[in-house]
């Protein structure tokens, strides 16, 4: 099947080139090299042409996976909302087609990893390679990066948007490149988190990590159990709007998420972190005191009984209809902060909560508290506070996902006058997010250990889009790079210049960003 792709590829680019030997166009030089990509590709060779993009051009894919299909119409639309070309996909080859953009599933043994994707651009057609339609995914966020904010209409009668030629080859570093967005001390709507969604696949990642439940809100409707979104769903930070993601909601952005080939990891955290759901089944409280609606910051004070077989019953009803409608391999079990529950409790929880994920067929996830515990090697410890836990679990076989607070906290203030953000993991501006590398970091943790990086933004300050986008872009840009490229490509001084060229897709996307002065912005 794979064979017959190709060979419709070779009969149709035949065909463009005939066509363009009738128009031939002399294209101004260029360089492939010199466009702003981000994240910067493992390989990039020019060959200082030019592919023109026009109303003629047309979308072909391989047809063995329909994925393929719905990567290429994907890219259409996008084609269409920043050039007004509405380019078709799959349409039957005719002597009209002058250029096309192929893209192909590919059983090439150079492309070692799933999201491994190889652009080949010529004067008459575009060619992207890639093993899955993941990996076609993270090739048309290059392409999509290629094509000019302006056309060319001086070179023929109707407008071109002319697309460097060249070789792109690229592969991720790490399998993980997740950000984290946190729904429970502020609601955010299913709008809100597309939208965070949407610039995340611009900038290849492919993790969303939701934080569902915490002491002021429980975000996520649990039928057996309705009034944890009833009781607790009805406080946030500071008072507000609150509110909670039905079932329904919450698959909407699992589907979402699933066409930009993300995976949503949902999160419940416990036992800490946890006086929402006391409020709403004051059974599960085990600190012995009375509770209450809570909207203030401090953390710490709340814990779920860790002796009671009820509390275990619970969890397996939460855990079972959240895993039910998550179709990613992981769970995340939270484990941070929980000061007030007994050591012995603590690790006595996490092994049986850790048992019921397993039984519901998730990998668990949590954060580096968790490795105190015998936990299972097919846990995931995400490292935010302490290295000695990681280094621990690596030992033990777990791997680790790297989310240190002083370097990847995007609720941290970017300098002493942001407008949002707090302090206790110091000021991250967007110099120090970007100047380290995950796979350097913890001394004495191997690389083949580390699943990838992850970058949270809790919610504490913020309760809108305009708060959330201040916080995490441009922070959130270089992240996806630390994530995927190559340790050599990862220069401050190379990538601030690439990042100041980034303002025509952010104000596009109407992104609130922070305007750091650390880079010299472009100006559209």
């Amino acid at each position: 099947m794979i064979y017959r792709s190709l060979v419709l590829f070779a009969a149709i680019v035949c065909l463009a080139a005939c066509q363009t030997e009738k128009k031939e166009i002399i294209f101004p030089k260029t360089d492939l090299t010199t466009v702003p990509l981000i994240p910067k590709p493992v390989k990039t060779i020019a060959t200082h042409s030019a592919f023109g993009l026009d109303s003629s051009t047309t979308i072909y894919t391989s047809t063995v996976d329909p994925k393929f299909e719905e990567v290429g119409k994907y890219l259409s639309e996008k084609i269409k909302g920043k050039t007004g070309l509405d380019l078709a996909v799959n349409a039957t080859p005719d002597n009209k087609v002058e250029r096309m953009i192929y893209i192909n599933q590919s059983d090439s043994l150079e492309l070692e990893s799933a999201e491994a994707y190889q652009l080949y651009i010529k004067k008459d057609s575009i060619l992207l390679n890639a093993k899955t339609a993941a990996g076609a995914f993270r090739g048309i966020q290059t392409l999509r990066q290629l094509i000019p904010q302006q056309s060319n209409d001086t070179l023929t009668d109707h407008p071109l948007w002319l697309i460097p030629t060249g070789k792109i080859l690229d592969a991720p570093k790490f399998a993980y490149r997740g950000a984290m967005l946190d729904v429970a001390r502020h609601f955010f709507t299913v709008d809100e988190v597309k939208k965070f969604m949407d610039i995340l696949a611009y900038y290849k990642y492919n993790t969303l990590h939701l934080h569902l439940t915490d002491d002021q809100g429980w975000r996520i409707e649990i039928k057996s159990w309705p009034k944890l979104t009833e009781i607790g769903a009805a406080t946030e930070v500071g008072g507000g709007k609150s509110g909670f993601f039905t079932q329904e909601d919450y698959k909407e952005l699992v589907r979402y998420a699933a066409e930009r080939h993300i995976t949503i990891v949902p999160e419940v955290d416990m036992p800490g972190h946890t006086n929402a759901a006391s409020v709403s089944y004051p059974f599960l409280n085990g600190n012995g005191k009375p509770v209450k609606p809570y909207s203030g910051t401090k953390v710490g004070f709340s814990t779920f009984d860790a002796q009671k077989d009820t509390v275990y019953s619970f969890l397996d009803d939460v855990i079972g209809e959240i895993a039910a409608i998550t179709p990613g391999p992981y769970f995340h079990i939270g484990g941070d902060e929980s000061h007030v529950t007994k050591k012995k409790d603590y690790i006595h929880f996490v092994e049986k909560v850790e048992k019921i994920v397993l039984k519901h067929g998730k990998r668990s996830i949590g954060w580096n508290e968790i490795a105190q515990a015998d936990i299972d090697a097919s846990t995931v410890v995400q490292l935010w506070n302490e290295p000695e836990h990681a280094t621990k679990a690596a030992k033990n076989g777990s791997k680790i996902l790297i989310s240190m607070a002083g370097k990847t906290y995007m609720d941290m203030k970017y300098d002493s006058i942001s407008e949002y953000g707090l302090t206790w993991a110091g000021l991250i501006p967007v110099d120090v997010a970007y100047n380290w590398l995950p796979e350097t970091l913890v001394e004495g943790l191997p690389v083949e250990s580390i699943l990838g990086i992850e970058a949270p933004l809790w919610s504490e300050t913020i309760d809108d889009s305009a708060g959330m986008e201040y916080l995490a872009f441009p922070r959130a840009i270089g992240y996806a790079e630390l994530g995927w490229s190559t340790t050599e490509h990862c220069d401050w001084e190379n990538y601030r210049k690439r990042l100041a060229q980034q303002v025509p897709y952010l104000n596009e996307m109407k992104i609130n960003y922070y305007p750091t002065k650390l880079v010299d912005w472009a100006k559209e």
